[in-house]
C-alpha cells in the first residue's frame, strides 16, 4: 500500500474526509447588540467602533428604533440611518431585515436602502390597532405607532412590498400596493389612505433611492470576501425585545438577537465575529410590559431624571430600576457575548447603596430561567445583592484605575456574575466619556 493511500486510511478512521477542504471564511463582522429592553447606549458603542470602520450595517428593526452619539458637543439622532454615518469614510448599508418608511429616511438624512417597505397607510393601521386594543382589552402594546408591526405582519402573510419591487415595475407594484391597501381598508373600516397620493410621492422616491441600492446578498459576499475589510453591525431595540426571545407579546416585530444579523443581511454564520453586548447601569423600559426590577418609588425618579430616560423615538418617559442581571444573562445565553459595555454608570454617582437583581422567586422557590410566560414574569420576586454606593463623580475619569473603589467593584461583581468581561465603560454622553479597559 502506498504512503499516500495510509496518510487517507489514517485520516478516515480519524472521522476526517481527506476530500474536504477548509473553506475561505474571509472577514468577519463585528456585532453590537442591546442586552435589555432597548436604550442601553449602543450608539455610542458603534460610534466608537465606527470610526475606523469601512462598512456599518444595520440588520432588522425600522424607524422604530433611536440611537443617539454626541461627538464634540454635537447630538446626532438617527433612527434608520446607521450610526456610522458620522464616518465619511464608511459606507452605511441597510439590510433586507430592515423595514423602511422611505419619507422617514430622507428627512432623516436631511436633517443631521435595500429591501423592507413601510407605508404611511402601514403607520396608520398601527395606530388603529392599538385603539383598538384598548378598547378590546383595556390595554395598550405600547407600540411606537411607525408602522413596524404592521409592514413586518405583512412581510409574514407573503403580501408585503420590497425595494427591488419598487425598483422593478412601477405599473406592477401600483397593483400590489392597491390590492394591499384594499386589504387594510376591509379589515379596519376607519382607515383612510389616499392611495393615489402615496403612489405619486414614491414614483418620486423612486429616482432618489435607485443610486442607493444594491444586491444584498452580492453586497455582502463581496465585502466579506474582497480585501480584508473591517464590517460592524449595529442592532436595532434588544434582546428583550425580540420577537421570539423577549417578553412576548410585549416585544418589537424583528429578531434583535445574533441570529437576526445572518437573515437580515444574508450572511452565513461563520461570518460572525465578536459580538459585544450593551447594558445600563441601570435597567430601563419604554411602555407596557413586565418589569421586574422596576422601581416605582424615589429611586425610579431619581434615575428617570438624572438619565435624562426620555425615549429618542417616542418623546415617552422611560420606566427605571435596578439592573437585573437575570435578564442580562438569559441576554448572554441567547447572543454568546464576547464582552460587554456597562453604560450610564455615572447616573449612580448620588446613591448610597445599589442594588443588583441576581435571582427570581416564584412562591418563595428560585427558578433557574428566565420566564418565557409573560404572567409567570408578572409575579416573580427579585432577590438582589446589595453594593455600596460610591457618593462621587466618575464622570471625569477616563480610566478604570480612576474610578472609585466601590464603582470598580460594581463592575468587577457585573463581569463575575455574567462571566463576561467588561470592554467598555460610558460615564457621560460625550465620545470621550466611554472608558476603554482592553
Amino acid at each position: 500500500m502506498s504512503e499516500k493511500r495510509s496518510t487517507e486510511l489514517s485520516a478516515e478512521q480519524n472521522g476526517v474526509d481527506p476530500r474536504v477542504t477548509t473553506p475561505n471564511v474571509g472577514n468577519k463582522v463585528t456585532v453590537v447588540l442591546g442586552a435589555q429592553w432597548g436604550d442601553e447606549g449602543k450608539g455610542k458603542v458603534v460610534d466608537l467602533l465606527a470610526q475606523d470602520a469601512d462598512i456599518v450595517c444595520r440588520c432588522q428593526g425600522g424607524n422604530n428604533a433611536g440611537h443617539t452619539v454626541v461627538v464634540d458637543s454635537v447630538e446626532y439622532d438617527f433612527h434608520l440611518l446607521p450610526s456610522g454615518i458620522i464616518n465619511p469614510k464608511a459606507t452605511n448599508f441597510i439590510g433586507n431585515g430592515v423595514v423602511i418608511h422611505l419619507p422617514g429616511l430622507f428627512e432623516e438624512a436631511e436633517k443631521n436602502l435595500q429591501k423592507g417597505k413601510v407605508f404611511d397607510f402601514h403607520q396608520a393601521v398601527d395606530g388603529v390597532q392599538e385603539q383598538q386594543r384598548q378598547q378590546q382589552a383595556g390595554k395598550k402594546l405600547g407600540t411606537t405607532k411607525k408602522g413596524i408591526g404592521p409592514v413586518y405582519s405583512s412581510k409574514a402573510a407573503r403580501n408585503g412590498l420590497r425595494i427591488c419591487d419598487l425598483m422593478s415595475d412601477f405599473q406592477e407594484f401600483s397593483k400590489r400596493f392597491k390590492v394591499l391597501a384594499a386589504q387594510y381598508t376591509s379589515m379596519y373600516p376607519t382607515l383612510e389612505i389616499d392611495i393615489e397620493g402615496e403612489l405619486e410621492k414614491l414614483k418620486v422616491y423612486v429616482e432618489k433611492i435607485k443610486p442607493m441600492v444594491r444586491d444584498g446578498v452580492q453586497f455582502m459576499y463581496e465585502a466579506l470576501h474582497g480585501p480584508p475589510k473591517k464590517i460592524l453591525v449595529e442592532g436595532a431595540n434588544a434582546a428583550l425585545l425580540d420577537i421570539d426571545f423577549g417578553t412576548y407579546p410585549f416585544v418589537t416585530s424583528s429578531n434583535c438577537t445574533v441570529g437576526g444579523v445572518c437573515t437580515g443581511l444574508g450572511l452565513p454564520p461563520r461570518n460572525v465575529g465578536k459580538v459585544y453586548g450593551v447594558v445600563k447601569a441601570y435597567t430601563t423600559r419604554v411602555g407596557v410590559g413586565a418589569f421586574p426590577s422596576e422601581q416605582n418609588n424615589e429611586i425610579g425618579d431619581l434615575l428617570q431624571a438624572r438619565g435624562k430616560e426620555v425615549g429618542v423615538t417616542t418623546g415617552r418617559k422611560r420606566r427605571c430600576g435596578w439592573l437585573d442581571l437575570v435578564l442580562v444573562k438569559y441576554a448572554q445565553m441567547l447572543n454568546g457575548f464576547t464582552a460587554i459595555a456597562v453604560t450610564k454608570l455615572d447616573i449612580l454617582d448620588v446613591l448610597p447603596e445599589i442594588k443588583v437583581g441576581v435571582a427570581y422567586k416564584v412562591d418563595d422557590v428560585v427558578i433557574p430561567h428566565f420566564p418565557a410566560n409573560q404572567e409567570v414574569l408578572q409575579k416573580v420576586e427579585v432577590q438582589y445583592h446589595t453594593l455600596p454606593g460610591w457618593n462621587s463623580d466618575t464622570s471625569t475619569a477616563r480610566t478604570f484605575q480612576e474610578l472609585p473603589e466601590n464603582a470598580q467593584k460594581y463592575i468587577r461583581f457585573i463581569e463575575d456574575r455574567l462571566e463576561v468581561p467588561v470592554k467598555w465603560i460610558g460615564v457621560g454622553k460625550s465620545r470621550e466619556s466611554m472608558i476603554q479597559l482592553f
